[in-house]
């Protein structure tokens, strides 16, 4: 069976439908996975980058932007690199009212059995309770 990796602007166009032929073919990609006949699979940067462009391109609510991201992970027939990080994440992110991404590297920092977080950005990773470094 052929594996695709699946970048951020198929989904999005997926999601949006700004493009209506680039909506239908990602559709039909999605089908035939769902169907079996091709294995996509996809990872967080692609992830970052969806939720970066629904924030910022598209004015979508972090609400929105995370159903979207849990959407995409639930999708029948796509391997997700990291999916135990990315679920943890999107728990986060939900609990937290954070971003995804800021949500994805306390998760990996716990993954990796890190002591703190080493970051100028404490407000966010504060709202997170993640462990923070003093400088």
């Amino acid at each position: 069976m052929k594996s695709l990796f699946v970048d951020a602007n198929v989904f999005l166009r997926f999601f949006t439908t700004d493009d209506k032929g680039q909506h239908k073919r990602a559709a039909a990609l999605f089908r035939k996975a769902a169907s079996g006949e091709v294995a996509l699979v996809t990872g967080p940067p692609v992830l970052f980058e969806i939720a970066w462009m629904l924030g910022t391109a598209y004015k979508q609510s972090h609400e929105r932007i995370l159903d979207a991201l849990s959407a995409i992970v639930a999708l029948p027939g796509l391997r997700l690199t990291d999916a135990g990080l990315v679920e943890e994440a999107l728990a986060l992110a939900r609990k937290s009212g954070q971003a995804f991404a800021d949500a994805y590297i306390v998760a990996g920092a716990q993954d990796a059995g890190t002591d703190e977080i080493a970051t100028f950005n404490r407000r966010h990773f504060e709202k997170l309770d993640a462990p923070l470094h003093r400088f």
